[in-house]
């Protein structure tokens, strides 16, 4: 059933586990994400970006997302605008079904951030519809998302206070350290997230908090798609037990798009090779849909969302 993420959040924070937003592109990935919550019986945002919006279009990709809600009554799910650009396109979305968006102002500076925020957020709660706004800036790519190596901000904890109470946001993305795309930090680099600024901006701004760019970048998952002719070098992300770190301090959303991505790829590339005969598209994208299934798993165990609904 389609849902907001509000009594999701309360028991998410309330018994310290995170619920994972994954980034939906086409019906393979919908089916794997969704039968990976009925295995684990949990909770789930599925989440539409600019780039899956312009591949699959907002009309298809709802329908898909209405028929899993149908499919899957016994599951919540949470049908969640990514990173919305502006206005136009939060209340487009907030028109046509979503339960959920995220005004990203984050580009803008402090004040138009929380005008823009604002106007969002009083036109969505008109409507019944919950609101995620960002403070701070992540580096690296999604989609339209573009912040240079050096050019990322943290999120001050004051400013964080403000904005919240000021624009009566439900969640609050955060930049702790994450960042966008499959090349979070330098091999030779050390991870590490703020999370004693996680926590302080917790404490002062009382709502749940949303990790972006938290995607682990598994490794097994790089190296398949590299043996298979693949050429991802140098690809390093957030260590998963910093993502289960990241409930214990006020997160209760973990955005997650690359490890899909890589599942999938890795799928593919594989039965791909090993199936040179094959021209059924309907086996590599099945094989696909099942790597997602089990990555979506095995997400769910480090979130600590399995057994929530």
């Amino acid at each position: 059933m389609l849902v907001t993420s509000t009594d999701l959040f309360t028991k998410a924070l309330a018994e310290k586990y995170a619920i994972g937003a994954f980034n939906v592109n086409n019906l393979e990935i919908i089916q794997g994400i969704l039968e990976g919550c009925k295995a684990k019986q949990s909770p789930v945002i599925l989440q539409v970006s600019a780039g899956a919006r312009e591949y699959a279009g907002s009309i298809f990709l709802r329908k898909l997302i209405e028929g899993g809600a149908e499919i899957y009554p016994e599951i919540p799910i949470v049908f969640h605008l990514d990173h919305g650009e502006d206005f136009a396109i939060c209340k487009d979305c907030i028109d046509n079904g979503f339960t959920s968006v995220m005004i990203d102002g984050s580009k803008h500076p402090f004040e138009e951030n929380m005008r823009l925020t604002k106007e969002v957020v009083d036109y969505a709660h008109s409507k019944g519809v919950v609101v995620e706004g960002e403070l701070g800036k992540l580096e690296g790519m999604e989609d339209d998302v573009k912040v240079a190596k050096g050019e990322g901000i943290y999120t001050d904890p004051d400013q964080a206070a403000e904005f919240v109470e000021k624009t009566g946001i439900d969640s609050l993305a955060v930049a702790i350290g994450t960042s966008h795309g499959a090349y979070k930090f330098p091999l030779d680099a050390k991870p590490e997230l703020d999370f004693e600024r996680c926590g302080k901006i917790a404490e002062l701004v009382k709502i749940p908090l949303v990790l972006h760019g938290a995607s682990s970048v598994l490794q097994d998952f790089v190296a398949e798609i590299n043996s298979y002719g693949g050429e991802v070098k140098g690809s390093q992300g957030v260590p998963e037990a910093m993502i289960t770190e990241a409930s214990k301090h006020g997160v209760a959303k973990v955005n997650i798009d690359t490890d899909i991505r890589l599942a999938m790829t890795a799928s593919m590339r594989k039965n791909l090779k090993e199936m040179p005969e094959n021209f059924d598209v309907r086996k590599p994208l099945g094989a696909a849909r099942d790597a997602v299934q089990k990555m979506v798993e095995h997400k769910i165990d480090i979130l600590g969302s399995a057994g929530k609904i």
